[in-house]
């Protein structure tokens, strides 16, 4: 088993983590595997290359160059350093104690937090959600999770707090994806533990809108798993909390959350008087404010018409079908729950023609964006 470096001095700050934690070169390697194959991380780290990274030159002594931008991206979410800071030159001092040297690299890290490093996440989590909507969960589950990891690890570590308030806002917004991607494909543990990574981290952006978004997320949890007096209660407490204190949008976005609740608990007049509430609150224009929520008078109606569906209700073929022919195209999830609820509805009411149809259409996008939830749905019907 080889040493991290052959002289058994390591050069950068790599090579003195490594010996610090007792690690030989051909460990580091396997660590490196598991750790890029859990985290859909494509890059391999062989024992030859981490020596060199940990010297800080080439075989032939020559100046180590920067490493491929994947590699970049491996190192940087196992240790929550730039890699800048990892392969800096560095001398290891008899007085500084293991734990000093990662709590020195830890508050480097954070110090690199600023907000172009801010704007650069929140760039890397819109262009995942575009792509979120239009192929589903499983293209990306790993490299948002890899994302989330990388950016909850450091916040603690922020010091300038702008900064970190920059910073948990993304994570709120990251978490609350990777909730709702999890809950999607079945995994509702996974997804309860997101959205709970989400209202901390909006406690630290100190934003209740942020807070009321995230601590929503979790009602849809609760009506998978079939707590649903639970969701109704939790939706009502965070709609009443909200109001006078976050945006409009958020705002109709709460009530429409909580009409879907009271409508899966049986509560129809409760239910359509808390989608009168988000129809109300709904913005003429979108202000900006609430740049994390995607929603307008059609994705409200989509969803006053998948309560009307879970009521039973014959007007939800009206709802469902008018927003059908105005869904933007992209949303490719919205339209998989949306043919599965026109299936719901026309199963209820015994077309059995047009159920099938939207049936088989459900399935197509459902196996199209990888929704184990959609599938259960369509399963159940069949059933």
């Amino acid at each position: 088993m080889s040493s991290p470096d052959r002289s058994g001095h390591p050069g950068t700050l790599f090579g003195e983590l490594l010996r610090q934690r007792r690690l030989t070169a051909e460990e580091f390697s396997w660590e490196a595997e598991r750790f890029a194959r859990k985290h859909g991380i494509k890059a391999t780290l062989g024992p030859r290359h981490v020596q060199r990274l940990a010297s800080g030159v080439r075989a032939d002594g020559r100046p180590l160059g920067p490493p491929r931008q994947v590699t970049q991206r491996l190192l940087e979410a196992m240790f929550n350093v730039p890699v800048a800071r990892l392969l800096e030159p560095v001398q290891a001092s008899v007085s500084t104690t293991p734990d000093d040297l990662e709590l020195q690299a830890r508050i480097a890290a954070g110090r690199n937090i600023d907000a172009s490093t801010v704007k650069l996440f929140q760039h890397q989590l819109d262009v995942t959600r575009v792509i979120d909507r239009r192929l589903g969960a499983p293209t990306l589950v790993g490299q948002l999770r890899a994302q989330i990891d990388q950016m909850d690890g450091v916040l603690d570590d922020v010091l300038n707090q702008p900064s970190q308030a920059g910073l948990a806002a993304v994570l709120v917004d990251a978490s609350a994806l990777a909730g709702w991607q999890s809950l999607d494909q079945g995994l509702t543990s996974d997804a309860w533990a997101y959205y709970n990574r989400a209202i901390r981290a909006a406690r630290y952006a100190q934003s209740p809108a942020l807070e009321a978004y995230a601590r929503a997320g979790k009602a849809v949890v609760l009506l998978d798993i079939g707590e649903i007096q639970a969701a109704v209660d939790l939706t009502d407490d965070v709609r009443a909390n909200a109001r006078g204190r976050v945006p409009d949008l958020l705002l109709s976005w709460l009530s429409a959350g909580y009409g879907e609740a009271c409508a899966a608990n049986g509560e129809e007049e409760r239910s359509m008087r808390a989608f009168d509430d988000a129809a109300r609150a709904m913005p003429a224009t979108d202000s900006g404010d609430t740049p994390y929520l995607v929603f307008d008078s059609t994705h409200l109606s989509r969803w006053r018409g998948n309560a009307l569906a879970r009521l039973g209700a014959l007007e939800a073929i009206d709802v469902l079908s008018d927003v059908l022919g105005r869904l933007d195209t992209s949303f490719t999830r919205a339209e998989t729950t949306l043919q599965v609820d026109l299936a719901q509805v026309f199963t209820a009411t015994g077309e059995k023609d047009a159920a099938a149809a939207h049936a088989k259409r459900a399935r197509l996008l459902a196996a199209q964006v990888g929704s184990v939830r959609q599938s259960k749905r369509l399963a159940a019907l069949v059933g």
